[in-house]
């Protein structure tokens, strides 16, 4: 099959371009998977793919696709699929971040699928935390190596039913344990959550430094939830610093019909721009790789 190969931006990925007017399903997957494994983040574009087509092409490279039970965000299921979401519930911007970072079972590996792009705006953002790290101020880094954050929630009964799916306490628990993480419950059956991790970990292959987590958006969106480990405060010229690096290497991908996007979320943080147009229709499967990576 006749592809085309293009950096997504100057910095980052690699954009797939039909070029022979084949089907997706048609590509040579050793091929995908050895250019995923390099450059952590791919976009297949031109292959007019619609929801069947990318469920079928997601599947031949996929396992363990989650259903986000216990996710940050209230989202659609799509087709009566539960791993097939939709990102449109919100309008505003996302901060750059790992998915679900704020436990410890995370998706491996992420898909999305631009159903209808938004007229303007509402662009997914991604950098490479391989980079972000290099960025970071030497004293930083330090601090962070020192200390990891914690993530808190409090949630009313009636929050944490719909984000785990469930109105079970022994349920609930055994999914905190899995997740490594603390769970205390009160008398009204309102529950408080605390995760901790570390900002910087460690790539898979064991050579780099990945800067991935869910700090920036948790700042943006709950900035009293998320603290360094021992309780003191991320401070405000530390988020600076991180909000002013992550603006200056992030890449934006402008949606086009069709297009299908491939994230390793151990290596590749996203985010969005905010839209108001209602018709942008973007969808996510969260899953793990179906080869050895």
């Amino acid at each position: 099959m006749n592809i085309q190969l293009q950096p997504i931006s100057e910095r980052m990925g690699q954009q797939i371009d039909n070029s022979s007017c084949a089907s997706i399903l048609e590509l040579d997957l050793l091929q995908i998977v050895n250019l995923f494994k390099n450059y952590g983040v791919l976009l297949f574009r031109g292959f007019e793919a619609d929801v069947d087509i990318f469920k079928k092409f997601s599947n031949s490279l996929s396992s363990d696709f989650m259903d986000y039970a216990g996710g940050a965000f209230v989202r659609r299921v799509i087709n009566e699929d539960k791993t097939l979401l939709s990102v449109n519930d919100y309008q505003f911007e996302i901060k750059l971040h790992g998915e679900m970072y704020y436990q410890k079972n995370i998706p491996l590996l992420l898909w999305f699928f631009c159903a209808n792009p938004a007229v303007k705006d509402g662009q997914t953002t991604i950098c490479d935390g391989r980079e972000f790290y290099h960025e970071i101020s030497s004293s930083t880094k330090e601090l962070f190596q020192q200390k990891k954050i914690k993530f808190t929630a409090h949630m009313p009964k009636e929050v944490w039913h719909q984000k785990y799916k469930t109105s079970d306490l022994k349920k609930l628990e055994e999914i905190c344990i899995t997740n490594n993480t603390h769970l205390k419950i009160y008398e009204d059956c309102s529950i408080l959550l605390e995760y901790i991790c570390p900002a910087i970990i460690t790539s898979r292959c064991g050579k780099h430094q990945v800067f991935i987590n869910s700090l920036l958006p948790a700042k943006q969106l709950n900035p009293n939830n998320i603290k360094f480990e021992d309780g003191s405060e991320i401070s405000d010229n530390i988020m600076s610093e991180l909000n002013e690096i992550a603006e200056r290497i992030t890449t934006e991908i402008s949606w086009q019909k069709g297009d299908i996007l491939m994230i390793d979320n151990t290596r590749i943080l996203h985010g969005r721009r905010n839209f108001s147009d209602d018709k942008r229709d973007i969808y996510i499967r969260l899953c793990a790789p179906a080869f050895p990576f």
